[in-house]
């Protein structure tokens, strides 16, 4: 017998790349702008978006409404603002069509997990509908557990509240020790679900900073650490009994 019931995944940075993809996606939304009208340079007004982002976070809508009340006079003249907004917001969602994928070998393994009926699903914080969109535009919906989707937003309760990932242990009944959690993030993902009892991976599947994780705090530290979904998949077939 497995000796997993379930496994829940985050979707940033561990089911697919959303860092450096905000930041083209962003990009591109500013060359837009100033192609829709816009009298202001590129770096400037990139500059200043990633300050709106970064005070009023990345889930506000409004951000390309802020960012024009913040440049300068004159940027806006001869334009209607709502068009220069709309390129900005038509140009980024262009850009999650074209980008937004799954991690290699991510759909693969969730695929072969569902066929074995292991239950999956999807722990992450941040908006509901930008995060259910996430979840669709990558095409995993399919595989996961419609039940077994919680999102920070949607529940009331956000990371890294360890009652988060305690919420979906109570729902199906799980035992702690036979649930997995996989996630990118030492303090979010983590030491939350590890402070339950469940089985936590570590995802290092985007480039981080030399020596990032190197004094984390054995709270931090998680069970397995992968690089890869083939090295997932190793660890569930060759740790967990899982035949994927």
């Amino acid at each position: 017998m497995a000796a997993l019931d379930a496994i829940f995944f985050d979707i940033d940075d561990t089911l697919c790349a959303t860092g450096g993809f905000a930041l083209r996606a962003r990009r591109n939304a500013v060359r837009a702008m100033l192609e829709a009208g816009l009298r202001a340079d590129e770096e400037l007004v990139f500059n200043e978006l990633v300050e709106v982002i970064a005070e009023f976070s990345s889930n506000y809508e409004h951000h390309f409404d802020k960012l024009l009340l913040r440049l300068p006079a004159g940027s806006l003249e001869g334009v209607n603002p709502v068009l220069v907004v709309a390129a900005g917001v038509a140009a980024y969602h262009d850009t999650k069509f074209r980008e937004l994928t799954p991690y290699p070998g991510a759909a693969e393994l969730l695929r072969d997990l569902a066929a074995l009926q292991v239950r999956l699903g999807v722990i992450t914080h941040g908006w509901t509908m930008k995060q259910a969109e996430k979840i669709v535009r990558l095409g995993l919906a399919r595989w996961l557990a419609h039940d077994s989707i919680f999102i920070s937003d949607q529940i009331g309760i956000a990371k890294p509240n360890p009652k988060l990932w305690a919420m979906a242990l109570r729902r199906h009944a799980l035992a702690p020790g036979r649930a997995m959690y996989v996630g990118d993030h030492p303090h979010n993902d983590v030491a939350p679900p590890k402070s339950l009892g469940m089985r936590t991976v570590l995802a290092c599947l985007r480039p981080r900073p030399p020596g990032e994780l190197d004094a984390l705090p054995e709270s931090q530290r998680a069970d397995h650490s992968v690089a890869s979904y083939a090295e997932l998949r190793a660890l569930l077939r060759e740790r967990y009994g899982l035949a994927v």
